[in-house]
């Protein structure tokens, strides 16, 4: 079973991609940025991450999961010394959970204000 989740943005028609795309037990998420309704939410690395993670919770209840079927979590930091606020972040969340992790230093996004994009992977347990 292969079931695809959009947001309806505009990028995500233009550019070919399925904000989600499910298969089978397994949902996987792409790269998501602190973009919303009006512009980047957050100024640091701490609060773009927070910001974020309450967006993949949505788009993982919508599709029948949560932060508990989460098992694997990439983080795209534009300025890898500040690791430890969007870990900050990413563990008030995380930290019972425990999925693996990916810390990414990457170039400047897009927009120069986004500072940090979280990819995940949730998988639920088959029974």
């Amino acid at each position: 079973m292969r079931k695809t989740f959009g947001t309806g943005s505009v990028w995500e028609q233009k550019l070919g991609y399925s904000r989600a795309v499910q298969v089978d037990n397994t949902l996987y998420i792409s790269a998501t940025s602190a973009s919303g309704e009006n512009g980047i939410v957050g100024s640091d690395f701490y609060e773009q991450t927070r910001f974020i993670l309450q967006k993949l919770e949505t788009v993982l209840a919508d599709a029948g999961f949560s932060l508990a079927d989460v098992v694997q979590s990439k983080l795209y930091l534009t300025d890898i010394s500040k690791w430890e606020d969007a870990g900050r972040a990413h563990g008030e969340v995380f930290g019972e959970i425990r999925p693996t992790l990916s810390l990414v230093h990457v170039l400047p996004f897009l927009d120069p204000e986004m500072l940090v994009e979280i990819e995940l992977v949730a998988q639920k347990s088959a029974s």
